[in-house]
């Protein structure tokens, strides 16, 4: 950036003519005058684009130090473009005037003329020695390799929290006097979350569990927190996508695509980097750098910013499913599943009129996001936060959101808003080490519409902001693996086996031929069986053998076929989440099946159905 300060008698001008990229302005700025100031011809260049907030730091200290040493308390700035050969983009320098301006009104008195206008102007400059001066102002970029750390990250570990536990009654407690008889999941979710503690110390129970099971494994050729998916992982995390897209589909949302990589330079995102709390990877492209998006939010913000909305299409919901999503969480945190650098994340937008709208909106969501985790059939605790202004306005309201779960919840209240949000909660399931993953989260967004410009027209004509409700109801896809293995393992641990819904299960139904002449009696069966996934174990292996390779790959339904089966048409089926044994037709199997997947997506074998043609993908 580049200053020019002249301490000048008066300053006056007049806009002339309106450019292109010029600022709205209304009346007051189209002429003004100021006496005894300091005036601020100001350039604002590429390189500022870096950092919009060191930047306003940067310059209002050069002109603070300027007008005390000149004893000055009047100040206009004046946006001057012609200091520099390397301009910053003017959608940069229209949100920095403004900022500028707010920034120095802290503790002077302070006008501006409008950017983006040609100008007449007449100014008297006083002439004594220190009356002209000029500054050059740089920030500095991070190095390509240096960590971009949010200022939330920075707000989050600087403000003081208050926790609380809120019952069905309504009643808000101190955590520390509340009776968790009856919730020690509870409990331990209340341990976890306010220790702060989010380190591994040591692998979670899924990590043995995924790669023994030839889901998921770590990938040595890539950064850590970046993983591999084999075919029976894929099926499982595709199976769940699809699930959450439809649900979202049937809620209303429309679903958008949007790039993984935005430019640090673009004035507003690079803002809103530092209103939310994750770590960023970076990526140089020649002499430009780009940061990996973090969630689908980005992208949804600038077609918002461009479309026509009435109030008549509120609430209005757009919806992604993120392929990928990157945060650099740090390497001691990294976890398997639980916590990742690149992740999928469906994530959903929606606009709302007002604060009643929001919370009418958060309402349904947190219903939609209940019934997300009850097809998930995991456990789950509730953390609810917002800041303490809030609460106090929407007791009710949050009092309403804990009779519908029908269960005391966590409360962590803020005295003052350290990110975008006034409230969120969060669906979170507690693992084998008693540590607690977030899965459904929504987050009532009351900064990001003006910041971004998203508007629509409200029932009187005029272009007014919206709030906005930031919802994932399912959570990243892959945690919601890392929570159904950790589930299993621990059903395990208490005697049950271990094993997915039947919806997810890479293998529904495997059929064991006694013998080698009994397979193509089996391939009838996988035929008349076509709608759900079953395979054939015909290797030349003991039944014995074929039972336990089955039970270790959590097969729900084990069919033993020999020459009885085929005589007589029934099967002997092996049921695992009884521990049962059955006699059923093909027509029976198939209901019993059908039963337990309905209103759930369905997707083929993701491997050969024959045992003996597949391959193995770990030694």
């Amino acid at each position: 950036m580049r200053i020019l300060a002249l301490h000048s008698d008066f300053i006056k001008y007049e806009v002339t003519k309106k450019t292109k990229v010029a600022e709205e302005i209304d009346e007051s700025l189209k002429k003004n005058e100021m006496d005894e100031c300091l005036t601020v011809f100001t350039s604002v260049e590429k390189e500022d684009m870096a950092d919009m907030d060191a930047l306003i730091a940067e310059a209002s200290k050069a002109v603070r130090d300027i007008a005390r040493q000149l004893n000055v308390d009047s100040i206009f700035i004046y946006p001057y473009v012609h200091l520099t050969s390397s301009p910053s983009t003017p959608e940069f320098a229209k949100e920095f005037f403004p900022l500028f301006e707010q920034e120095l009104a802290k503790d002077h008195t302070v006008k501006r003329s409008p950017f983006g206008y040609y100008k007449s102007f007449n100014i008297s400059c006083k002439g004594h020695p220190l009356s002209e001066l000029s500054r050059e102002i740089h920030v500095t970029p991070k190095k390509e390799d240096e960590e971009v750390v949010s200022e939330a990250l920075v707000s989050e570990e600087r403000i003081t929290s208050s926790w609380h536990v809120l019952d069905v009654d309504g009643s808000l407690v101190d955590v520390g006097d509340f009776d968790f008889t009856g919730h020690e999941n509870l409990k331990t979710f209340v341990d976890y979350e306010i220790s702060g503690s989010r380190a591994a110390e040591q692998e979670p129970p899924h990590v043995e569990i995924m790669r023994k099971m030839e889901l998921v494994d770590y990938e040595p050729g890539s950064d850590s927190g970046n993983l591999r998916w084999y075919p029976k992982g894929t099926l499982i995390k595709r199976l769940l996508e699809q699930h959450i897209t439809n649900v979202v589909h049937s809620y209303g949302a429309m679903e958008v695509e949007t790039p993984i990589m935005y430019d640090f330079e673009h004035p507003k995102l690079s803002r809103y980097l530092h209103r939310f709390p994750a770590r960023q990877y970076t990526v140089l492209s020649g002499d430009k750098r780009f940061f990996l998006r973090f969630a689908a939010c980005f992208g949804q913000y600038l077609i918002k910013h461009d479309m026509t909305v009435s109030y008549k299409h509120l609430p209005l919901r757009l919806y992604e499913l993120t392929h990928y999503s990157f945060r650099r969480e740090q390497g001691g945190e990294l976890s398997g599943l639980r916590r990742l650098r690149a992740f999928t994340m469906p994530d959903m937008h929606t606009l709302v009129a007002d604060m009643d709208g929001a919370k009418s909106e958060f309402f349904e969501q947190f219903k939609l996001c209940i019934r997300w985790m009850e097809d998930l059939g995991t456990n789950f605790e509730t953390g609810i936060r917002f800041v303490r202004s809030f609460y106090e306005e929407n007791r009710e309201f949050v009092a309403s959101l804990v009779r519908e779960l029908g269960r005391p919840v966590l409360v962590e209240m803020w005295d003052e808003r350290p990110f975008y949000f006034v409230m969120k909660f969060e669906f979170n399931f507690v693992d084998a080490l008693k540590k607690a993953s977030a899965l459904s989260t929504v987050q009532i967004d009351i900064e990001n519409t003006e910041r971004f410009d998203l508007t629509y027209i409200n029932e009187a004509g005029e272009r007014v902001n919206p709030l906005m409700l930031h919802t994932s109801v399912s959570g990243a896809i892959d945690r919601n693996v890392f929570a159904l293995l950790e589930q299993a393992y621990m059903d395990g641990q208490k005697g049950t086996k271990p094993m997915l819904p039947l919806w997810l299960s890479p293998t529904q139904v495997r059929l064991l031929p006694i013998n080698e002449e009994l397979v193509p009696f089996c391939n009838d069966l996988v035929a008349q069986l076509g709608d759900f996934r079953v395979d054939v174990d015909d290797r030349s292996e003991s039944l014995g053998k074929k039972i336990r390779a089955a039970e270790k790959e959590w097969v729900p339904y084990i069919v033993v076929i020999g020459e009885k089966e085929r005589e007589s048409g029934l099967l002997s089926v092996r049921i695992r989440s009884t521990g049962e044994k059955a006699d059923m037709s093909v027509e029976q199997m198939r209901e019993t099946l059908r039963a337990q997947t309905a209103g759930v997506p369905y997707r083929p074998l993701p491997l050969p159905d024959h045992l003996s043609k597949r391959p193995k993908f770990r030694g």
